[in-house]
C-alpha cells in the first residue's frame, strides 16, 4: 500500500501534465475511485488510509487537508512538499519530489482512472458517489464518518 499523499502527488502531476486540471474536490472523489478499482484489481487497498463520507461525498482527510488552500481552483504540479517529522517538528523539510514511490504497474492502473474521470466534473461525481450505498450508509450530516473499505468493495462487487 501506498500513502495517500505520494498518491496524490502523482494524480495531481499527471492531471496537470495531461492538461486536465484538478481541484481538491475532484481530487477527493478520484481518490475515492482509485481505491475502489485498485482494490477490484489487485485485491488490495491503494492506500491505507480512511475514507470519509462528508457534505460532498467521499474524503480522504489527509489529503483533503493537505490541498485546502487552493479552494476551488486546480492544484498546481508538485515539484517539493513539506516532508513533517513528527518526533520533532523543527526536522521537517522541503524535500524534491520524485515520482518514484508508487510502481509503474500500479500508476498505470492509477492512470487509467485518472483518465477515465478526467470527463467528468466535481459536481457530476459528488452527484455520483451521492447515489451510492457507502457514502449514503456513512454518512451522518457535520459528521465525518468512515466508510469502510469492506463496504467500498462490497457495493462494488455486488455492482
Amino acid at each position: 500500500m501506498y500513502d495517500v499523499l505520494d498518491v496524490c502527488r502523482h494524480i495531481i502531476n499527471y492531471s496537470n501534465d495531461k492538461d486536465y486540471g484538478i481541484s481538491n474536490l475532484k481530487l477527493q472523489k478520484v481518490l475515492y475511485f482509485i481505491q475502489v478499482w485498485y482494490w477490484l484489481k489487485k485485491e488490495e487497498p491503494c492506500f491505507n488510509e480512511s475514507i470519509e463520507a462528508w457534505d460532498f461525498g467521499p474524503v480522504v482527510p489527509e489529503a483533503y487537508r493537505e490541498y485546502k488552500q487552493f479552494g476551488a481552483v486546480d492544484i498546481p504540479s508538485i515539484h517539493s512538499y513539506i516532508q513533517f517529522d513528527n518526533s520533532d517538528f523543527w526536522n521537517s523539510k522541503r524535500v524534491e519530489f520524485k515520482d518514484d514511490v508508487i510502481q509503474p504497474k500500479d500508476k498505470r492502473i492509477i492512470d487509467q482512472i485518472v483518465d477515465d474521470f478526467s470527463k467528468y466534473s466535481a459536481s457530476t461525481l459528488v452527484r455520483v458517489t451521492h447515489n451510492q450505498t457507502p457514502w449514503k450508509d456513512a454518512y451522518k450530516k457535520g459528521r465525518g464518518t468512515i466508510i469502510t473499505k469492506e463496504a467500498i468493495r462490497g457495493y462494488f462487487i455486488e455492482s
